[in-house]
């Protein structure tokens, strides 16, 4: 007796948790989506919450390529400009003003230095200004560290529009710094062990930012070389005018959509310069790309595409900052934290759901792809059966 078809819905839900690596834009909407929310916001109590959210979409879906592994690099950097913004307001934002927690001695400056001291007393609110201020910042900056760890670079550079291309390839290049020179001390670290290196601290820098500056002028040689073999800058045979005009069109565009984004968020401005002059702006920049593009010739194997699975990720994220944008104006009290007079942060049920539903990447999004040395550590530790499903 044979067994029972399947049914069409469950084909496709399975197809859905196959294992594939998803659109790197997706990862990028999502994560600008929480670096959104985050910019709304100095409760440390919804900072940390996305701050979780983050960490574990990154912990669930990240792959072990060299750019996914920089993501902690980015968690060192926000730590740091926490302590900075603390230690700058300690330094020179010190004042009397409020609850003081300690004095340290004031440092005279002369007459002409007017609105700076150095030191003096250090009051409560104060530390909490450089805090709040400076966990908004790090949670942005770890927001962005999240998409680079999860979307690959290279792959974000097919998917960039012809028109920007040449700006796409550099702000490729640029992310992918980071990860490189992670792969980079790791390799080198990896081979000093292997020759018996014992050096700790500042006794191994020598011997590990040599190999790394060299590994890093060797890759920019090889990238060199490929982007010149694969016609990197070339461009069609368009007059100049044509260039010019594209050019002006798409100048103006962008112009245009900075001053209406603006005029829509500060109510004092004419309402000309808010929503009419954003449309515009678009319509020119839009204008000005699809002409631009018809400079550039390109060709794009397997392009990545654009399923439900992005679909859910992308609007995930930017539900949380929409939803962060509207609760701007429903309860700015619980978003910045009163601290005059001093008050604890509070949060509410509603904005734990909200900062909640960018983790759904983390459940939601397919599986990230075996590599091969996670299948031969799974042959180690299950049946040959199993192996040979994963082959």
């Amino acid at each position: 007796m044979s067994a029972p078809a399947a049914s069409p819905l469950a084909d496709r839900w399975y197809a859905y948790f196959l294992p594939r690596p998803l659109h790197p834009g997706a990862w990028w909407v999502w994560a600008l989506g929480l670096a959104v929310a985050a910019s709304r916001t100095t409760n440390p109590l919804i900072l940390g919450l996305i701050l979780a959210v983050a960490c574990i979409v990154v912990v669930a879906r990240r792959g072990d390529a060299p750019w996914a592994m920089a993501f902690r690099l980015y968690v060192y950097v926000g730590i740091f400009i926490v302590v900075m913004r603390v230690a700058f307001r300690i330094v020179f934002g010190g004042g009397a003003v409020g609850h003081v927690l300690f004095t340290l001695p004031e440092v005279p400056l002369p007459d002409f230095v007017t609105g700076i001291r150095l030191f003096g007393p250090v009051s409560a609110e104060s530390l909490l200004i450089g805090f709040y201020d400076g966990l908004r910042l790090a949670t942005m900056i770890i927001c962005i560290g999240a998409a680079n760890a999860l979307a690959n670079p290279k792959r974000l550079l097919k998917s960039v529009p012809s028109a920007l291309y040449d700006v796409g390839s550099a702000i490729v290049v640029a992310l992918s710094v980071f990860p490189q020179l992670a792969e980079s001390v790791l390799r080198v670290r990896r081979a000093r062990r292997l020759r018996g290196g014992t050096g700790k601290g500042l006794r191994a820098l020598h011997g590990i930012a040599v190999p790394v500056l060299e590994d890093a002028l060797d890759r920019s040689l090889l990238l060199a070389s490929a982007m010149d073999s694969r016609g990197y800058g070339r461009a069609a045979q368009v007059t100049r005018g044509a260039r010019l005009f594209a050019g002006a069109c798409t100048l103006l565009g962008l112009v245009g959509v900075c001053v209406g984004v603006y005029g829509m968020l500060d109510a004092t401005t004419p309402p000309y310069l808010g929503l009419p002059l954003l449309l515009v702006g678009l319509l020119a920049a839009i204008g000005g790309f699809v002409l631009t593009g018809r400079q550039v010739r390109r060709t794009r194997y397997r392009p990545d595409p654009w399923l439900l699975a992005e679909t859910v990720v992308a609007c995930s994220g930017l539900l949380v900052g929409a939803l962060m944008y509207l609760a701007a104006t429903v309860e700015p009290a619980l978003l910045t934290p009163s601290l005059s007079p001093l008050q604890w942060p509070q949060i509410s049920l509603p904005l734990v759901v909200t900062v909640l539903i960018g983790a759904l990447p983390a459940v939601l999004a397919p599986p990230t792809p075996l590599t091969v040395e996670e299948i031969r550590s799974a042959g180690s530790r299950h049946t040959p059966a199993v192996v040979e499903v994963a082959r």
